[in-house]
Order: structure tokens, then sequence, then C-alpha cells
């Protein structure tokens, strides 16, 4: 009896979470606070200091973060955000990524944003990376974002450096 009902609730939920899909022209990204079942949304993670950097939304030209809108490429290093000056992939330099010479804590990992597609990392970026003691993950800046949320939620010290997801070289 009890399965009845609950499969009789189901067209109603799922008619209830459609109508509250973010709008299309800016898309959200995911969060490990909800981990996403074939009906249901639950919340794992709770807790999370308002104060903390969250990517919301991205677009072709830029980010989300925390309800401000940014413009261009970014550096994220804990719960600090900067503009960056690298414009496409190929200006991602060692030069480019040197405040990490300097900051403290060195965070465990750098998550590079390529653009909207992976791209392969040159050898002497990735070297210089390992020099400072940093794991390195490449992906499209898109989970690049959300990768950034889930680490920073599990309260790891995590940096990204973004490119748009909007580039393609």
């Amino acid at each position: 009896m009890a399965v009845r009902q609950r499969a009789a609730a189901l067209p109603t939920l799922m008619r209830a979470l459609r109508r509250e899909a973010p709008p299309r022209n800016h898309i959200a990204l995911p969060s490990l606070r909800r981990a996403f079942s074939l009906y249901d949304q639950i919340n794992i993670i709770t807790e999370v200091p308002e104060d903390q950097l969250r990517f919301k939304e991205f677009d072709d030209t830029g980010f989300k973060v925390n309800g401000v809108r940014y413009e261009g490429s970014i550096l994220c290093v804990g719960n600090l955000l900067m503009s960056w000056t690298p414009k496409k992939f190929s200006d991602i330099t060692p030069e480019s990524l040197s405040i990490f010479k300097t900051v403290r804590p060195i965070p465990e990992i750098l998550v590079l944003g390529c653009g909207r597609y992976i791209q392969p990392v040159n050898p002497e970026l990735r070297s210089f990376i390992r020099s400072t003691g940093m794991k390195l993950e490449v992906v499209d800046s898109r989970n690049a974002a959300s990768t950034y949320n889930i680490l920073n939620e599990e309260g790891r010290i995590v940096a990204a450096a973004l490119i748009p997801h909007g580039v393609t070289s």
C-alpha cells in the first residue's frame, strides 16, 4: 500500500521539480550538497559557511560566485577570488601562476579550467605546478567550477584557475 502511495506521488514531485528549474541562459552548477537519485535530491552536507566561495552559475564570458558576476578569467585560492590575466588556455604560464610561489598554506590541488574543452598542459607548466607541491587537475571550466565547489565544501585547501567556458582554444 505504501509503495503505491509513493508511486502516485512521484509524478507530482517531478512536476514540482521541473517548475523550479533555473533559467536556461545561465547554467547552474551541481553541488556535493545534493546527492542525486532518480527521484529526489538529498542534502548530505550541511552547515557550509556563508562566506565560503561557491560557483553558482557560468556562461560563455564569466562566472557567478556567491551572487556576484565576474567577467573573464578568475583565480581562486581558498576563499580568495581575483581577476586573472590569461584570456585563453595558451596564455597560462608559470608566471601567470606565480602567486603559488608565495601563498601559504599551499593548496593541495589546483583545478585548472581550460574553457569549453580540455587542453593538454605543456610540460613546463606541469613541472612548475609540481614544484609548488600541488597536484593538478585539468578539466573544462564547467567541471572545474563544480570540482572546486565540492573540494571547498569538504574543507580541503584548493585552488582554481578558470578560463571562461566560451573560450575554445
